[in-house]
């Protein structure tokens, strides 16, 4: 059974995780695709470590504490990157990264 402690965290990952991918996928499409090299980079493993930690959470894992720690951060400067660029996808995920960075923080806490 799932921890009910996780869930709000669990729903933040998951959904941090899409927006950050369909980001990544978007800026792939933009005209001038080197300046997003690093918002892609980050969207993608910024992606990545959502799910893992979502997964984590789902085990109830004694690493899921350290996994969104590290995912918190990784949140935090996907955010930051894509504040930068005035492209709705990127302000989206800006925005869904930042819930997901709070959300782990009060997990890792």
């Amino acid at each position: 059974m799932l921890n009910p402690q996780y869930q709000s965290c669990i729903q933040a990952c998951s959904s941090c995780a899409l927006t950050c991918e369909t980001c990544a996928a978007s800026c792939l499409r933009e005209d001038d695709v080197k300046m997003m090299a690093r918002c892609i980079q980050l969207d993608r493993d910024c992606a990545d470590l959502c799910a893992v930690a979502a997964l984590l959470m789902t085990r109830d894992s004694p690493y899921a504490q350290l996994a969104c720690r590290l995912c918190a951060q990784a949140c935090r400067d996907c955010a930051e990157e894509c504040a930068k660029h005035a492209h709705a996808h990127c302000q989206e995920c800006a925005q869904a990264c930042r819930r997901c960075a709070e959300e782990c923080e009060r997990m890792a806490a």
